[in-house]
């Protein structure tokens, strides 16, 4: 097992992620960007390690230096949180290859259940119900019009993959589905 975790996030995630640390008497280290430095889950945790500039990618997205600052510590693992890295399978490579522990689904996870189309095709090759929909590559505005009238209204559009606004930038030319 391990006594000290590092917490790869911020804000009200990481303090809850202190919080359960401290009442399963685990020692936390948190990592901070140049606009957290005065944050709650820096003053919460046991330690805490500056990471990098304000803006996430030049921090809370730096997995080489979370991780370094994991093995300066003496930290044994690390919890990602949500968002951020808690998603990346390279990264929960890159920690388990550092002789660390990853608070998390293993990267093998990661990859299988990380693309909605290939999640839901491994659930419906389970067994396991899943809610009817289309997942094909054909995503002209007349086809899917003709596929959600097949599902049945209301229909939900979900990207594959990635966050809304990968969504926003992929359905610039697909027109609102109507009934007809």
């Amino acid at each position: 097992m391990f006594d000290k975790i590092l917490i790869a996030n911020r804000g009200e995630i990481a303090c809850r992620i202190i919080d359960t640390a401290r009442r399963l008497g685990l020692r936390s280290v948190a990592v901070f960007s140049d606009a957290d430095r005065d944050a709650r889950h820096v003053a919460m945790a046991d330690e805490a390690v500056p990471i990098g500039g304000p803006a996430p990618k030049d921090s809370y997205l730096q997995g080489a230096r979370i991780i370094e600052a994991a093995l300066q510590t003496g930290a044994q693992a690390i919890h990602p949180g949500y968002g951020f890295l808690s998603e990346n399978p390279d990264f929960v490579d890159a920690v388990t290859a550092a002789g660390l522990v990853f608070i998390g689904p293993s990267s093998s996870a990661i990859r299988k259940m990380g693309l909605k189309d290939a999640a839901k095709a491994l659930m419906e090759a389970a067994g396991v119900p899943v809610v009817p929909g289309y997942h094909g590559k054909n995503q002209d505005g007349d086809h899917l019009a003709e596929q959600a009238e097949a599902i049945g209204y209301p229909v939900l559009i979900k990207a594959v993959a990635g966050a809304a606004a990968k969504a926003c930038a992929s359905s610039k030319s697909l027109r609102p589905l109507r009934r007809r």
